[in-house]
């Protein structure tokens, strides 16, 4: 496991482009079973954070640690993306290929058997109640259902660690409530640890843990009820409103 039992533990990370300092000594766990929304408006650092956990970018400080593997080792690095899924904002499936050619293509690149790797995948889409779509070219699903396809492509491998980067983006409100139905359950059923990003308050009501990044900062790490009280205000959204236009 990682550090102090968390599946996922953060600290003090720090990303610069150039001059400009995208996030400012950033740190939080998540521990085993644990949904956590990370919430924070257009451009307060989120993607950025998601890509360095992913290992698209590299940090100028500070250590990320993954089930126990940190991501700055030329042998722990690779251990640490295997503990991973990540369903991104940007859909990334091959539209020309069915569901089950999808899925099979990812389990490849990952080296898993392909018997159980194809048994793993049935188990999925019954699970997400599309089994039935299996062999159909993706580009024929709905949005709601490609996002469903997507999150049984993460889960294929096992992952100890679920990443969401706005995977809610562009779905109607039913998809949306059925996506993180279906996040959620994985994550009490499977002790799986969540970090699912978002700019959507009613989204973040619902997790266990609610991270507010603001302008690359923490700004919060605690409950929705905590949350409430800090900023005494009666919604999610009017707490996150006021903690990040400068009243908070």
């Amino acid at each position: 496991m990682a550090t102090n039992g968390m599946a996922l533990s953060v600290a003090g990370l720090i990303k610069r482009f150039g001059s400009r300092e995208v996030l400012h000594e950033v740190g939080f766990g998540i521990a085993p079973g644990e949904f956590v929304a990370l919430l924070g408006p257009n451009g307060a650092g989120k993607t950025t954070l998601f890509q360095i956990l992913t290992g698209l970018y590299a940090t100028d400080a500070g250590t990320v640690v993954i089930g126990g593997h940190r991501m700055d080792g030329a042998r722990s690095w690779p251990r640490a993306l295997g503990e991973l899924g990540v369903v991104f904002q940007q859909p990334a499936l091959d539209l020309d290929l069915s569901v089950e050619a999808n899925l099979a293509f990812h389990a490849a690149l990952h080296g898993l058997e392909p018997r159980s790797a194809r048994a793993r995948s049935r188990a999925l889409l019954e699970r997400f109640g599309i089994a039935e779509r299996a062999p159909e070219q993706c580009r024929k699903l709905s949005g709601g259902t490609r996002r469903k396809v997507e999150l049984a492509r993460a889960l294929l491998s096992s992952p100890r660690v679920l990443l969401m980067d706005e995977a809610t983006v562009g779905l109607d409100p039913a998809s949306r409530a059925q996506l993180l139905d279906d996040v959620k359950n994985s994550c009490r059923e499977e002790g799986r640890a969540v970090l699912w990003a978002t700019h959507l308050t009613d989204e973040a009501e619902r997790a266990d843990r609610v991270i507010v990044l603001h302008q690359g900062t923490v700004r919060y790490d605690g409950t929705v009820a905590g949350l409430l009280a800090r900023q005494s205000s009666p919604s999610v959204e009017a707490a996150f409103l006021a903690m990040t236009s400068g009243k908070g």
